[in-house]
């Protein structure tokens, strides 16, 4: 008889283990198909000359990495990449937690300026590509006019050396601001109040509060901002391809650019798959700094 009732007892264990397994296992079954497929034939094309035309392939080896590191215009797009990363995400991370601190300061009014805040990240890339590319226009532009307007010389801001590649981290900073705000904010509604009334009691001052109590509280929220924006900007392409092409003379080319002149374009996936490697290891390079500090 206690045969049988353990019987049963692990029968219906076993079942309720199954089901939800089986449960998620479409889930499981279209990530699968959706990210390992495609990563896999990523790797395989990265060393062959596939192209897709031809529809045909060739074993190289590493031939396409060595062709890559050894290109000029790549190591420059990389070093470009990485310039952009770095100060894209120090500016946004720093810009966008004193927004969110001096929103959450605020009794009244934290939801309209909430909204105001938002507003760019709402916008398509290509539409807030086109709206800069019109305002920073060398001919008919409402910047140059403002400029020469006070007097100052006008720039044309995407074809000039010294202009372009800021210009495009300013456009950048200008969008994703708001998404880091957003993060923050949201990370200082946890904040126990009470330990800025302790402060205050032992006679801090905004400063002493801001950097002993409200950054420790929330270091994990601006480390994973600063992760995801560092994934995002090395993906940069719309901006670039929209507003300079990797133009003038390479100074704003990223490596999703150069991949899209030089891989994707003239179908040579073997190419830029190698290329898409490259540019996921160096993201797991820099993104390493911010996942240990976030285990630790």
């Amino acid at each position: 008889m206690k045969k049988a009732k353990n019987a049963d007892v692990s029968s219906v264990t076993s079942n309720n283990k199954a089901f939800p397994r089986l449960m998620i296992s479409p889930t499981v079954l279209v990530l699968l198909i959706m990210t390992a497929y495609p990563v896999i034939f990523t790797i395989y094309y990265s060393f062959t000359d596939y192209n897709y035309l031809k529809q045909s392939s060739k074993f190289l080896g590493l031939r396409n990495y060595v062709k890559l590191l050894t290109n000029h215009t790549f190591q420059v797009s990389i070093w470009n990449t990485v310039k952009f990363c770095i100060l894209a995400v120090i500016l946004e991370v720093s810009i966008g937690l004193l927004l969110a601190v001096f929103v959450h300061s605020f009794t009244k009014g934290q939801k309209v300026l909430r909204t105001l805040f938002l507003l760019p990240y709402l916008l398509p890339q290509i539409t807030v590509a086109l709206a800069w590319k019109m305002m920073l226009s060398n001919n008919y532009g409402i910047i140059n006019q403002l400029l020469q307007a006070v007097g100052l010389k006008g720039h044309n801001w995407f074809m000039e050396v010294g202009t372009a590649f800021n210009t495009i981290v300013v456009i950048d900073v200008w969008q994703n601001v708001p998404f880091v705000f957003l993060m923050l904010y949201a990370t200082l509604q946890t904040v126990s109040q009470d330990q800025y009334e302790a402060a205050q009691i032992d006679g801090a001052n905004g400063w002493q509060q801001f950097w002993h109590i409200t950054i420790p509280n929330i270091k994990g929220g601006i480390i994973l901002c600063a992760l995801l924006r560092t994934i995002d900007t090395f993906r940069l392409f719309d901006k670039v391809n929209v507003l300079t092409g990797g133009g003038p003379a390479g100074t704003t080319s990223t490596i999703t650019q150069f991949l899209y002149n030089y891989g994707i374009k003239s179908m040579k996936f073997g190419l830029g798959s190698a290329g898409a490697i490259i540019m996921a290891v160096i993201v797991l390079i820099l993104s390493s700094a911010y996942i240990k500090r976030t285990i630790k």
